[in-house]
């Protein structure tokens, strides 16, 4: 890969050079393009750099989708700092922990989305703090803090050699961004990858979705999760195409942006777009523009599946920057192929081994190396990543056929994953353990629209009320993190293998029906 194209900042100048005023993002009624936020970045970047950011620096973005998260990613980009993307779902807990964990001494962040008020979560973890941008933080609840920033704007005397100092200093090898996965049961585990790594397999996968200049890419992934922050938005910027996407709660001003926008691919989760197909209005919207992609729901009739099982799939892990498993062809496959993942995108190694023994098989858990995987987890050494030959053990089980097409058949122990987001029972136990005092048994249940949902079983011998329980998470936990359903039980009535151990099959049955 060209060392100008390697960077952020080289891809960025690039497509400001050639893309000039064509827009970046249309999110809702806000839009930018190529040459703004080439622009725009430039001057909040010599607003960090006067707080004393530079490379190496983790600064933190709890934005929405929109030009605020774009900006502020690419002006930490461009003078070698982390971009640490945090979940605009999370509870001040969830705040909390990941800002101990990242080492983010700078963190951006909208005063507000839809019901969340970030000014006064981040009060309620710093205590005593104060918010202006120019007052530095020591609070000993988050001890590398230094600066907490509201909005996007900040003052800045104009440096633009020292500026572009600090670029042209910035190398492919260097670490872009950490990106958290909850793909764990213990500590938050957050996945560092470089500017080289997430460029270059993002044009690969470009390639093989046939994503180009020409395209309107309609994405519903946010931007803090891998499959937005790196499917859509880095791909978009490398491919120098237009990314759309919506925070509108009434879908009738989402269905009026596709209209407006055409988009002419789509990608993300189904089911986050399966309220707009159910609009009084959707049989009225042209959205025939809507023909490639997997957003079935709101794609032109003739672009349909007949039966999504007979399209190939495919298999994402932060681990792996995005997308592993993929095919090109979105035509119907045949049904001997049935749920289909395709093939290993390119420059990944795979294997399939027996996680009792080791040993090669054709069905077992998906082993991945190559050079965009993630260098090590924050905090983590690279031994304690991967084994000795460089390979990393993903927990996906999956089987392969004689063709070489891959096919998911569940995760190694028991994560859940919901939507497209993975659940850690033991994080949903402790939080129900927390604020009610009762043992939990969190399990994940099919779900025709999400996967799986979760499901608890609640061990109490007193009352249960299932709504306050419900209200009291709400503090503790994301919103796709609380339990669907709840089953309550005496303690007499939990289900024991002979070991004494909690039988986890008969407490999924229990929901069945």
């Amino acid at each position: 890969m060209p060392a100008s194209q390697s960077t952020i900042t080289g891809v960025l100048r690039e497509q400001a050079r050639t893309r000039d005023g064509h827009p970046l993002l249309v999110c809702d009624a806000e839009r930018i393009s190529y040459r703004d936020v080439d622009r725009r970045s430039a001057v909040l970047a010599q607003g960090l750099i006067a707080l004393g950011a530079g490379k190496g620096t983790h600064v933190g973005l709890l934005y929405p989708n929109g030009v605020a998260f774009v900006v502020a990613m690419v002006a930490v980009a461009r003078i070698g700092a982390v971009v640490v993307p945090f979940s605009t779902f999370a509870t001040a807990a969830e705040l909390h922990r990941q800002l101990l964990h990242s080492d983010v001494r700078i963190l951006l962040s909208a005063s507000s989305f839809r019901s969340h008020d970030y000014v006064q979560r981040l009060a309620d973890i710093l205590p005593g703090s104060e918010s202006h941008p120019a007052t530095p933080v020591f609070n000993a609840h988050v001890p590398q803090l230094r600066h907490v920033v509201f909005g996007s704007d900040l003052p800045a005397t104009p440096d633009e050699s020292l500026l572009e100092s600090l670029e042209d200093d910035v190398d492919g090898s260097d670490p872009l961004a950490i990106i958290y996965t909850s793909g764990s049961t213990s500590a938050p585990k957050g996945v560092v990858h470089t500017h080289e790594a997430l460029l270059g397999h993002q044009r690969n996968l470009n390639e093989i979705r046939r994503l180009t200049a020409d395209d309107r890419l309609v994405c519903n992934s946010p931007f803090f999760w891998i499959g937005g922050f790196a499917f859509g938005l880095l791909a978009t910027l490398v491919a120098g195409s237009t990314l759309v996407c919506s925070n509108a709660v009434d879908a009738g001003a989402t269905l009026d942006l596709l209209e407006a926008e055409k988009p002419t691919m789509t990608n993300g989760f189904a089911p986050g777009v399966s309220h707009l197909a159910k609009h009084p209005s959707f049989g009225q919207r042209d959205l025939s523009s809507m023909r490639r992609g997997n957003l079935y729901p709101i794609m032109a009739p003739e672009a349909r599946p007949s039966d999504p099982e007979l399209r190939h799939n495919m298999l994402g892990l932060t681990e792996a920057g995005g997308v592993v498993l993929l095919s090109g062809d979105e035509t119907d496959q045949p049904e001997h192929r049935r749920g289909s993942f395709g093939k290993p995108a390119p420059g990944f190694e795979t294997k399939v081994v027996d996680p009792d023994t080791g040993e090669t098989t054709d069905a077992g858990e998906l082993c991945i190396r190559g050079p965009y995987l993630m260098q090590h987890y924050h905090r983590r050494s690279r031994e304690e990543c991967f084994d000795a030959d460089g390979w990393f053990y993903t927990g996906d089980l999956v089987r392969t056929d004689l063709e070489g097409f891959y096919y998911f058949v569940g995760r190694r122990g028991s994560m859940i994953k919901t939507a497209g987001a993975n659940v850690a029972p033991a994080e949903v136990e402790k939080a129900i353990a927390k604020v009610s005092g009762a043992t939990a048994y969190v399990v994940g249940i099919p779900d025709a629209e999400r996967g799986e949902v979760v499901a608890a079983v609640v061990v109490t011998d007193g009352d249960f009320d299932e709504s306050v329980l419900r209200a009291d998470l709400k503090d503790e936990l994301s919103s796709y993190k609380i339990p669907i359903r709840f089953i309550a039980l005496r303690s007499s009535e939990v289900p024991l293998l002979s070991s004494g151990k909690v039988d986890v099959a008969a407490v999924k049955k229990m929901f069945d029906g």
